[in-house]
């Protein structure tokens, strides 16, 4: 067992074997450090002793020292090899302690530095000349002794703080610190501050001393009244921290300490009283007038210092004041147009105030103001109008000369009672534009007017889809225009047709009966939508026929409904008047034979028939010289030669089954009224010669006096023509076009015979 000796502590000292040195050869890591390796056949090894901290005092001048000696209870056996490793020996730091491997001592070869190494952990061990372990490693605390060989070092070069002027005493101002290498469990580590020295900047300003310090802590206070920033505006202290609680080692240092302003100064006008007069051009904006100043006793250019200035007094914002910020003065100027007619002179207040609330340790001023006199300047004005743009509203049928508007300008330079009357404006050579803005609105001119006036409506159709569509145009807008109301003016003619409205313009005639065919003339109102509105009538000529899938009349009831309508051509005419001449011959012929003959017709015969039986009616006209009646071989089946008052049946009758006719149209007489009831005409057909002449008697004063019948002089429509012809229809002979397209005015140019023909056919 290894026992040591300190130079204070002794051990009794344990023999150990000896054992020859080991030979050169055997020096490899083996042979040199046999204790690092286990020694196979020594057996279970004692329990080691604990051996104490060795210490060793730093910067020691005695080197090399011994520390302490280690011994093997071996030595009394044998030799016994003391060997010593760890950190400061065989490992960094090296070399700084040693073992005398005969005596055991432990010795320290150079000075020890605490601040470097605080302590060290060693292994020390007891070997045979022939390198094997003879004992268990035994360890070696060795702690470094502090000494105070370090002085207080402060942690900045300079410490800066503030602080509010009129602080009271016990404000924290600042901390200072120090560091010290020495050992802090020690008391050399141990600082104390203290304030060694006070400078005051303006120097010589304050004489008091102004601030304390907590000697353990560093904390900087104040400790003392009157920190006027408008008298000191800072301090400079001189700092000392010592070790060993102060007694130690000392170094200095210094502090910066900066008064802050507070918001105890009002600013001020100088003098209290003061006034400004200031001149404004009138109409003219954002010119400055002037400056007004204030002072403030706070720190320049400080939150504290700057000024905001407001005015009273200008109920219209006519004005607005801004502060310069470079001087702090207030800068008033013109936002609004002046009228110097108006108001020529303006007493303002001005009022200054700092941006931020003023300090409760502000000794109490009132608000400085002052007051401000401002004169309006008079130019020459142009003359203005009193609205712009020029607004006027009138209806479209306004006569010419109509005042629109008046009193529009005036000029603002001269005073009147009336624009109108008692003023004269005059600019002086100026001038001045306005907008004139007319709204024309626009009245219930034009009554509707009713479109088609004619149409056909399709016998053969639906229920649905039976009838005609009207509309109406209008030269008016909206809303004098539609929606249109359409109405029947007749209530008799209201029993068969009605009006069913589709929307605001269109509407559908309907008949509300199965009516046959022919043509309809039925009178309609139609009225727009203006205010008052405005309507007017209109006959609208319908046409009832069975039509083909264009929607028209089919061919062969066209010819019989349309045929009387057509217009009177020259050609037409002239084949009217040689009819009427060949007419009027047969009737002279007739009298003059039966007044020579001076014997009655018997029954069967007759000036035209002669003795024979054969009924001469069917050859009285040869149609082949028509063209194409070359195959027409039939005899033509008419009944006679047909009057006017053949052609027209009773209206009763037209168009209805077993009559024999189709419905047509006539053209209109203009000197009777529509719808009139016709007189009977003679139906039976004549037995002989003599009845001839009764017959066409009878007809000819039937519809003489027929309102609906075409005068005398009109062309003829025959029953039947005959099949097989390749000729066309004789009422192709009558007319080009439809009687709406025929100009009958020219019939007053033929002689007083066509006087009559051209008064009822005529334009008006």
């Amino acid at each position: 067992m290894l026992s040591i000796k300190t130079l204070t502590h002794p051990y009794t000292c344990l023999q150990v074997l000896s054992s020859p040195p080991p030979r050169q050869h055997d020096l490899n890591p083996a042979v040199l450090y046999p204790w690092r390796q286990k020694t196979p056949g020594l057996g279970r090894m004692k329990r080691d002793w604990i051996i104490p901290p060795i210490r060793v005092s730093e910067n020691s001048k005695q080197v090399p020292e011994n520390l302490v000696q280690i011994k093997s209870d071996k030595v009394f056996t044998g030799e016994v090899i003391y060997k010593l490793e760890g950190p400061g020996v065989d490992q960094e730091p090296k070399d700084l302690f040693e073992i005398d491997d005969k005596t055991g001592w432990i010795k320290s070869k150079i000075p020890l530095d605490r601040e470097k190494y605080k302590s060290f952990t060693l292994k020390a061990f007891a070997l045979s000349p022939s390198g094997e372990r003879l004992e268990n490693p035994t360890t070696i605390e060795i702690y470094v002794l502090d000494q105070n060989d370090n002085r207080p070092i402060f942690t900045q070069e300079e410490f800066i703080g503030a602080v509010p002027e009129f602080s009271i005493p016990g404000t924290s101002v600042l901390t200072i610190s120090a560091v010290d290498a020495d050992d802090p469990s020690t008391d050399n580590a141990v600082l104390s501050y203290s304030i060694k020295a006070q400078e005051s900047f303006p120097p010589f300003s304050i004489n008091k001393t102004m601030f304390g310090i907590n000697n353990e802590t560093g904390v900087i206070y104040t400790r003392d009244v009157g920190l006027d920033r408008d008298v000191v505006q800072s301090f400079q202290l001189s700092l000392e921290v010592a070790d060993m609680s102060g007694l130690g080692l000392t170094s200095t240092g210094r502090a910066t300490i900066y008064i802050t302003d507070i918001n105890n100064h009002a600013p001020q006008f100088q003098p209290t009283t003061v006034s400004y007069n200031m001149f404004a051009m009138e109409n003219k904006v954002g010119l400055d007038l002037g400056r007004v100043n204030a002072t403030d006793k706070d720190q320049r250019n400080g939150e504290n210092w700057r000024i905001v200035y407001s005015i009273r007094g200008d109920a219209s914002g006519n004005f607005a004041v801004r502060t310069d910020r470079a001087t702090n003065q207030g800068i008033i100027s013109v936002v609004k147009p002046l009228d110097y007619e108006s108001k020529s002179e303006y007493q303002l207040t001005v009022i200054a105030e700092n941006e931020v609330p003023l300090s409760t340790k502000a000794p109490y001023e009132q608000t400085s103001t002052a007051t401000v006199t401002i004169r309006v300047l008079n130019e020459n004005e142009a003359p203005r109008f009193y609205r712009n743009p020029i607004q006027v509203s009138f209806p479209e049928s306004t006569a010419p000369d109509t005042v629109l508007a008046s009193d529009i300008a005036h000029d603002p330079d001269n005073y009147c009672s009336n624009v109108l009357n008692d003023c004269f404006i005059n600019a002086g050579g100026t001038s001045a534009t306005a907008s004139l803005e007319i709204t024309l609105w626009a009245t219930n001119d034009f009554p509707p007017v009713l479109v088609p006036l004619s149409g056909t409506v399709c016998s053969d159709r639906e229920p649905g889809r039976l009838g005609l569509l009207l509309t109406a145009m209008d030269n008016d807008l909206s809303p004098h225009a539609d929606p249109f109301s359409f109405e029947m003016a007749d209530a008799d003619m209201a029993a068969n047709w009605t009006i069913i409205p589709l929307n605001e313009s269109h509407a559908m005639l309907q008949p509300l009966i199965d009516i046959g065919w022919g043509e309809f003339s039925i009178p309609i109102t139609v009225s727009d939508s203006g205010s008052p509105a405005r309507s007017s009538n209109a006959l609208v000529n319908v046409t009832v026929c069975p039509c083909d899938r264009a929607g028209q009349c089919t061919a062969f009831t066209a010819a019989a409904i349309f045929g009387s309508k057509v217009g009177i051509s020259f050609i037409a005419l002239m084949i009217i008047m040689a009819s009427a001449a060949l007419l009027l011959l047969l009737l002279l012929l007739a009298v003059a034979v039966r007044s020579c003959t001076h014997r009655s017709l018997k029954k069967g015969g007759g000036l035209l028939v002669g003795e024979s039986d054969d009924d001469v009616r069917d050859n009285v006209f040869n149609y082949d010289e028509q063209g194409g009646g070359e195959e027409d071989e039939n005899a033509f089946n008419i009944d006679l030669l047909r009057t006017p008052s053949d052609m027209v049946p009773p209206p009763e009758t037209v168009g209805q089954p077993g009559s024999g006719l189709p419905k047509h149209n006539q053209p209109l007489r203009k000197d009777a009224p529509y719808n009139l009831p016709s007189p009977r005409y003679p139906r039976k057909r004549p037995a002989n010669p003599t009845d001839i002449e009764d017959f066409i008697n009878d007809g000819l004063d039937a519809a003489d006096n027929d309102p609906n019948m075409p005068p005398y002089d009109t062309a003829l429509i025959y029953d039947y023509e005959g099949d097989g012809s390749l000729a066309g229809s004789l009422s192709s002979i009558a007319s080009m076009g439809s009687e709406e397209d025929q100009d009958y005015d020219y019939l007053n140019d033929w002689g007083p015979r066509f006087k009559k023909l051209a008064n009822m056919y005529a334009s008006d």
